[in-house]
């Protein structure tokens, strides 16, 4: 009965140790991405917040806003143009002037508030605002940016305002179409579009109602506490 017993053990010791990495392996953060990698293609501009890492030691680490002249101040080297550029060319220049103080330097080049590039979404969305544009963003996936519709959108009806040079374009979307698999009008949104989802026919009727009774509101409110105050009175 030993060996049974002995063999028992071992297993729930084996079983135990592989719930225990399991556990550690879970509760371990991700793997933290390499600032700057993720959108290697965003242009940056004024006043967009950038995070500078200049290696190997002694680390220099520079935080800067992009002036509306387009360029930033780095340590040693100055001014440097970083309007109309990719993170990835903003480091590149930065090592070429570098390297007559750093020998070997890398520096990376991060985009911590894309304040320049962004696009507002309206109407019948659960999170209207304004949103950055950090990547090639085509329109279902700002909508999903702002939530998702609401039930009283009109999903053939959404639009973008476009503006180019003061004359407005207005490009038609039909959301409910690329639900079913026809992406011809899910367009790809630029820095400074405004999407509007409207409400569909029902939902204006409702408003409307909601805009002629509106007015009653404080008035009935009004009323009430008078009531209120009329029956403590008593």
């Amino acid at each position: 009965m030993f060996p049974k017993r002995h063999d028992r053990l071992s297993r729930i010791s084996v079983l135990t140790a592989v719930l225990a990495a399991t556990a550690v392996a879970c509760a371990s953060p991700p793997p933290t991405p390499q600032p700057g990698a993720v959108y290697p293609d965003y242009l940056v501009g004024a006043p967009d917040g950038l995070t500078i890492t200049i290696l190997p030691d002694p680390i220099i680490l520079e935080q800067a806003v992009v002036r509306p002249d387009g360029k930033i101040t780095i340590q040693l080297i100055g001014d440097v143009q970083a309007g109309g550029r990719t993170p990835l060319e903003i480091g590149v220049e930065i090592e070429e002037r570098i390297a007559r103080f750093k020998r070997g330097a890398r520096a990376t080049v991060a985009v911590t508030a894309a304040a320049s590039s962004s696009i507002t979404v309206l109407g019948e969305v659960r999170g209207p605002g304004t949103f950055p544009v950090l990547k090639q963003t085509r329109v279902a996936e700002a909508l999903g940016h702002a939530g998702g519709t609401t039930q009283f959108a009109n999903l053939d009806a959404i639009h973008i305002v476009r503006g180019d040079g003061g004359n407005a374009q207005v490009i038609g979307v039909d959301l409910a179409a690329i639900r079913d698999g026809d992406l011809s009008t899910n367009v790809q949104v630029q820095p400074g579009d405004i999407v509007y989802v409207p409400p569909h026919v029902l939902a204006k009727i409702g408003y409307a109602f909601q805009a002629v009774l509106f007015p009653f509101q404080p008035l009935l409110g009004v009323a009430n506490s008078a009531a209120g105050s009329a029956l403590v009175g008593n």
